[in-house]
C-alpha cells in the first residue's frame, strides 16, 4: 500500500511568482492538470483523497475526486507555508528569499512552525491510512510535499528531494515507516499545454 502526494495544479499567482493567498484558484492550465491527474488515479484509484483546504489544493482534489468517485476530506494541517503579509508580493520584487528564510513574516509561520504542523499532519495522515486500509492520495502544496519529504520519508540512493515540484506532478511512498520513496515529482500525465513553462517558484 502507498500515500501519494500530489501538489497542486497552477494557478495564476503562482505562473506570476506571487506569494498566494489561501482562497487563490486554478487558472486555466491548472484546471487542465487537475483533470490530468484526475485521469491519472481513475485506473487505479485510491480508497482515500485527503487535501489542503487551500482553494488551489482542495480544486485539485475535486478533479481526483470526480475521476474516481471518492468524498475529499480536507484538513488546514495540509495546508501551504502562511507567509502572513508576504501574501500577495512577487517573490522577485521582495530583494530576498522568504521560501528558505527560517524567520517566520509578519503574521506568518517560522520555518520551525510550519515543521511543527508539517510533523502534526504526517500523524494524521498515518492514522487516516490506517482507516481506509488502502492506498491515501494527499493533494498538499510544494513546500508542504518538499518538507514532508526531507523530514519523513527515506530517499533510496539516486533519489533526492527535488528544488522544485512541478504542479500536480504526482511522489509516491510505501505506507509503512521508513516511507521508502517509490517515484518523486512524476508529472508524466502532462502533455502539451498542460506542462509548467518551469519558472514558477515552489511555495508560492
Amino acid at each position: 500500500m502507498t500515500i501519494i502526494l500530489v501538489r497542486h495544479g497552477e494557478t495564476a499567482l503562482n505562473a506570476a511568482r506571487v506569494l498566494q493567498f489561501p482562497d487563490t484558484p486554478l487558472g486555466e492550465r491548472g484546471l487542465e492538470q487537475a483533470r490530468a491527474v484526475g485521469r491519472r488515479f481513475a485506473a487505479a484509484p485510491p480508497k482515500a483523497i485527503l487535501s489542503s483546504d487551500m482553494a488551489r489544493a482542495r480544486q485539485t482534489a475535486e478533479a481526483i475526486a470526480k475521476a474516481t468517485g471518492l468524498p475529499v476530506i480536507e484538513s488546514p494541517l495540509l495546508g501551504e507555508r502562511n507567509f502572513g503579509d508576504l501574501r500577495g508580493s512577487r517573490f522577485d520584487d521582495l530583494g530576498y528569499d522568504p521560501i528558505h528564510d527560517d524567520r517566520g513574516p509578519p503574521n506568518g509561520e517560522s520555518m520551525a512552525q510550519f515543521r511543527a504542523r508539517i510533523a502534526q499532519a504526517y500523524s494524521w495522515i498515518l492514522a487516516m491510512r490506517e482507516q481506509v486500509g488502502g492506498d491515501l492520495a494527499v493533494v498538499s502544496h510544494g513546500l508542504f510535499i518538499r518538507e514532508f519529504l526531507a523530514a519523513h520519508v527515506h530517499l533510496p540512493e539516486g533519489l533526492d528531494v527535488p528544488e522544485k515540484l512541478e504542479n500536480t506532478s504526482v511522489s509516491i511512498l510505501l505506507a509503512e515507516p521508513p516511507h521508502t520513496a517509490q517515484l518523486i515529482g512524476c508529472s508524466l500525465h502532462l502533455e502539451g499545454d498542460a506542462r509548467g513553462d518551469g519558472r514558477g517558484v515552489v511555495g508560492v
